[in-house]
């Protein structure tokens, strides 16, 4: 089961932390969700998931504003007894001395955030979809071209770095070189990034590690894209047909999800750089409506079918 430390939700959104302190590098966060819990303070814990972080807003402050102070400290006993992660307060809201008492009493964190409720659970939620992801790592590079991100794999010593360069010199972002990590932050998008020891580092053999940041500037490198196109690149066969029209769609399956993928063979010659720029460009313009390879045929077979309705009339 994936997990990521509450010290690190921490140190990310800048919490302040209030109640607590010594509790929290004890505290791993398993699931993605973050609750208000304005029925549970008022009794109803039918559902309720204590696994997730609670954030108070407004609402919550007010409606426990409205109880007397032996009720309330009872509602926040219930709500702190059942082991919840942390409770994070909004809007700038300071604890109430019940909650202070629960807290103490049941060792769990209490944080805050001046920020809006809304949008800092909204914040809050997509940061804990990427770091709680399902994940692997697969050998290749990864890299923008156009907007666009492109995963290149292939056996060792095909040309995925050599090719990830040029594709840099010619003014698009290096993500990963030789390792990439992908998680699935959703059921149809694939994040991919650097593990953080070989971050913004690619292998050139016969050259060794070059640093890319340094080398061409921040412009040249991105921390993480989405994945939404593969090349493979393999050594050319020649016992091997190759698509050379484009009207065969190709998926590779990534945790679950179907992305859209091109075999490319490599031989000497080939400017391969500039054949990932191409096919970048013929795959934004494939999403936004356009096939060439299908307008080709519908041009083709437009025009044989005015022959032969030409012929019937002769």
């Amino acid at each position: 089961m994936n997990q990521t430390p509450l010290s690190k939700v921490v140190e990310t959104f800048k919490l302040q932390c209030f109640q607590g302190a010594e509790n929290i590098p004890q505290v791993n966060i398993f699931v993605p969700d973050v609750i208000r819990p304005g029925l549970q303070l008022a009794g109803n814990y039918m559902h309720f998931g204590p696994d997730r972080i609670q954030v108070l807003g407004n609402m919550e402050f007010a409606y426990l504003e409205r109880l007397q102070p032996s009720q309330r400290q009872a509602r926040l006993n219930t709500l702190f007894a059942t082991g919840i992660p942390c409770l994070i307060l909004a809007r700038g809201y300071k604890p109430m001395k019940e909650m202070e008492v629960a807290a103490r009493n049941f060792g769990v964190a209490i944080l805050g955030t001046d920020e809006a409720t809304g949008s800092f659970s909204s914040s809050l939620i997509k940061y804990l979809n990427v770091e709680l992801a399902d994940r692997l790592s697969m050998h290749g590079v990864l890299v923008e071209v156009y907007g666009e991100g492109v995963l290149l794999l292939g056996e060792s010593g095909v040309g995925k770095s050599e090719t990830a360069l040029e594709i840099i010199k010619r003014g698009h972002r290096l993500i990963a070189d030789d390792l990439v990590e992908i998680r699935r932050v959703s059921d149809t998008t694939l994040l991919g990034r650097a593990p953080d020891i070989i971050r913004y580092l690619i292998e050139i053999r016969g050259v060794g590690i070059l640093d890319i940041k340094e080398l061409y500037g921040v412009s040249s490198v991105k921390y993480q894209d989405n994945i939404d196109f593969i090349l493979k690149l393999e050594y050319w066969d020649e016992s091997k047909n190759y698509e050379r029209f484009g009207l065969q769609d190709e998926y590779t399956e990534i945790l679950g999800i179907q992305v859209p993928s091109i075999t490319i063979p490599v031989r000497p010659g080939r400017n391969l750089a500039v054949i990932v720029e191409a096919a970048a460009i013929n795959f934004r313009q494939k999403t936004m409506g356009y096939d060439a390879a299908k307008a080709l045929a519908e041009r083709v077979f437009g025009q044989s079918n005015v022959m032969k309705e030409g012929d019937s009339l002769a």
